[in-house]
């Protein structure tokens, strides 16, 4: 994509992206025909998010956060007759929905809220702190996490889909990164005041185990691939220009060799768990097993090391003219994107929860049949 350097220079919104994306209809892709979406299976949404990597780290990252956000709706919500019609919304006008699942308090686990859904009124309420949202101010409704009511435990959380004009927000903080500088994920102050029809049916806990979760591991990590298959790209081109016809192989050929093999085991296993998911669908069983809550969480920690390994021998293979950045061959940005894949919900914390599960297992057969 032309603009991703200058989206990356100037940390700013990659625009171009979205209106393709617009044009294209790839924001109400997963969307049912019957609601006047494309029908889309998820392996295509997790196909378009590779692609959109190799182009822009940022619009793919935009898409597949997203496409978490439809798949919550499309899975939990079409017996809610006022998400039907936000669902036809927003494949007609291709509106973008963004996430505030963090806020401050809760130290980063979007499985507790501080904040609690107020009714007063027939009209409902939600007040939320410190919640970093990517590219806010550029979405036309937020899918909100918060307590089901003021006196629920932190874990007891529903979801609220609220229109943007609906919201107030504060900015309390910038966005000023290492990598993926275009999602625009600053910190905000977040009121919220809406009907009590724009909750979701299904608890928060259901909606992230049985979604969420398989969804966002699966469609980052075809993201992150996506920078990873860019940077082999350049790689392999660089060391095509040092090729003497009838000579030896070029100097990097090893490394950029190890680099491929390496990617395409990661896609594999993108490719294994996007079948696992689509073959689990709507199995309650399966999408809350222990089994596959590792599967989905390996995953995340496989391919979000992965990557940065990958790009790294891909440097190593393009010498300087990866390391620079000016010229064709830069990977600078590519590996800056890339480092923040072990923080989109912290390594640390995912291999915790992994810990806590196995620890925790008292079946009998194999976590891993």
């Amino acid at each position: 994509m032309p603009a991703a350097d200058a989206v990356d220079q100037q940390a700013r919104f990659p625009h171009e992206a979205l209106t393709a994306m617009r044009r294209a209809g790839l924001l109400g892709a997963a969307i049912p025909r019957a609601f006047g979406g494309r029908g889309a299976p998820f392996s295509d949404i997790v196909a378009a998010c590779y692609e959109l990597g190799q182009g822009c780290a940022n619009a793919a990252m935009v898409f597949a956060m997203h496409q978490i956000q439809i798949a919550s709706l499309v899975r939990h919500a079409t017996g809610s007759a006022w998400h039907r019609d936000f669902l036809a919304r927003i494949a007609a006008e291709q509106l973008l929905i963004a996430s505030v699942t963090t806020e401050a308090g809760s130290g980063g686990d979007v499985r507790r809220s501080e904040c609690a859904v107020q009714t007063a009124s027939g009209q409902i309420s939600v007040a939320k702190a410190g919640c970093v949202i990517s590219y806010a101010d550029q979405a036309d409704a937020l899918l909100i996490t918060a307590r089901r009511a003021p006196e629920s435990d932190a874990g007891d959380q529903v979801a609220v889909l609220a229109r943007r004009e609906q919201c107030m927000l504060d900015p309390v903080a910038q966005w000023d990164t290492l990598g993926m500088r275009g999602t625009c994920s600053r910190s905000y102050s977040l009121s919220v005041a809406a009907d009590p029809a724009q909750v979701l049916p299904d608890s928060y806990a259901t909606i992230s185990a049985q979604t969420m979760l398989p969804v966002s591991h699966i469609t980052w990590s075809a993201a992150w691939l996506g920078i990873a298959s860019a940077a082999c790209q350049r790689a392999r081109r660089t060391v095509r220009r040092r090729a003497v016809p009838g000579g030896a192989a070029p100097a990097g050929s090893l490394r950029l060799t190890q680099a491929l093999a390496q990617l395409q085991a990661l896609r594999s296993q993108v490719g294994d768990a996007t079948r696992r998911f689509e073959a689990a669908d709507s199995d309650v069983d399966a999408l809350h097993s222990i089994a596959f809550a590792l599967r989905m969480n390996q995953l995340k920690l496989t391919v979000s090391t992965g990557v940065v390994q990958v790009i790294g021998e891909a440097m190593l293979a393009s010498g300087l003219a990866g390391y620079r950045n000016d010229g064709d061959g830069s990977l600078g940005r590519h590996l800056r994107d890339a480092h923040s894949a072990a923080l989109m919900i912290g390594n640390d914390r995912i291999m915790a929860n992994c810990a806590a599960l196995v620890s925790g297992y008292r079946g009998e057969e194999e976590l891993f049949p």
